[in-house]
């Protein structure tokens, strides 16, 4: 097999991680670790029914783009993009997280009780700033120093003690890098290897630093268990179909605003008890509306990222790639914690109105 025509993170990514999420769910489930017990068939199938949603998004977005030309307009692309403005945007984001981090007064990475208050307005403007930012400043200027920039953004995002976020930094740089460096398979692998450690360490590190919690899981054992944890979740939700009516979107929308955080929803929907609670990614639709709202959210996220793969991989433009590899790197952590961030649904927006207004799509 030649591996240099697989193209690693097309959308189909989104498939096998869900797959590989599964066996490390059973993984889990076979050593009982902290008394997980399994799931329901039905689960499974209501899993494979949202993949196939998800790819029928994605084939439908590869008929409409048969035979059509992808036109750049260069100049709104370069005004865009001129270096100065995006290593302000990148320099403003690292301070606004330095600034947050001072407000918090510590580092929440070894706090519980800081961690519970990390996610702050300051926070959430320096995260929408720094990230994509950071990735069309690797995509498109080829300055080491730039590398520098990076690894002090990401150091200040990992005291925030949010796991997710640094590894979506992570992830979209490496996807970024992919497509604008054409990276030999030993750096992807070494990468991935890389990404999996740091997933480990955030993710151990911060749960023992939850004064509250006492843990005795070793750093493998916990990344079983929380995939094993997450998934009877969902498990227990396809049962609630529709139970929180609308609740978990409508506070994913505005719940920053009133520091309402809808993973507490679903920990008291589906556990009966206030607890910050991922279901995957099908989980938060299928609360709140049901199976055809899961089938509906998977079909538009396979027509919206093949969307962006495409006129990225067709115009090869650092902004359009930098902003896929935004998305693709928070779905791909979507698949644990489920699509309930104010902050990711904005980056869907800044994707999506920036390549309209770069690019038009006309029959050949």
């Amino acid at each position: 097999m030649d591996f240099k025509k697989i193209d690693i993170f097309s959308p189909v990514i989104l498939v096998v991680l869900v797959f590989l999420y599964l066996i490390f769910a059973y993984v889990g489930f076979t050593f009982h670790l902290k008394e997980l017990t399994g799931i329901n068939l039905i689960t499974v199938g209501v899993i494979i029914l949202g993949v196939i949603f998800y790819m029928i998004g994605v084939k439908i977005i590869k008929y409409l783009f048969k035979n059509r030309q992808i036109i750049v307009n260069n100049e709104r692309i370069s005004k865009l993009t001129s270096e100065r403005f995006i290593l302000t945007i990148v320099l403003l984001g690292i301070l606004l997280q330095i600034v947050n981090l001072v407000y918090l007064g510590g580092i929440p990475l070894f706090s519980g009780y800081l961690k519970a208050h990390a996610a702050t307005r300051i926070w959430l403007v320096s995260y929408l700033l720094f990230l994509p930012s950071i990735n069309i400043l690797l995509a498109k200027y080829h300055k080491k120093s730039y590398y520098i920039l990076f690894i002090i953004g990401l150091i200040l995002f990992v005291c925030t003690g949010y796991r997710t976020t640094a590894m979506a930094i992570v992830i979209s740089v490496l996807i970024t890098l992919y497509y604008t460096r054409n990276l030999p398979w030993k750096h992807m692998i070494l990468s991935i290897v890389g990404i999996f450690l740091l997933l480990l360490i955030v993710g151990y590190i911060a749960v023992k630093s939850i004064e509250w919690q006492t843990w005795t899981l070793n750093p493998i054992e916990l990344l079983f268990y929380r995939a094993g944890y997450t998934l009877q979740v969902l498990d227990k939700a396809i049962l609630l179909p529709g139970s929180t009516h609308g609740l978990l979107i409508y506070n994913t929308l505005t719940g920053f605003l009133k520091s309402t955080d809808p993973r507490v929803i679903v920990g008291y929907t589906v556990l009966g008890y206030a607890h910050s609670t991922t279901s995957m990614i099908f989980g938060p639709a299928i609360l709140d509306f049901g199976i055809w709202a899961m089938i509906i959210q998977m079909l538009i996220l396979g027509v919206i990222l093949e969307y962006m793969y495409l006129i990225s991989r067709k115009t090869h433009k650092s902004l359009i790639i930098a902003l896929y590899a935004v998305l693709l790197a928070h779905v791909i952590i979507w698949i644990e914690t489920g699509p309930t961030d104010l902050v990711i649904l904005l980056f869907f927006l800044i994707a999506i109105v920036t390549t309209i207004y770069t690019t038009k799509i006309r029959k050949t």
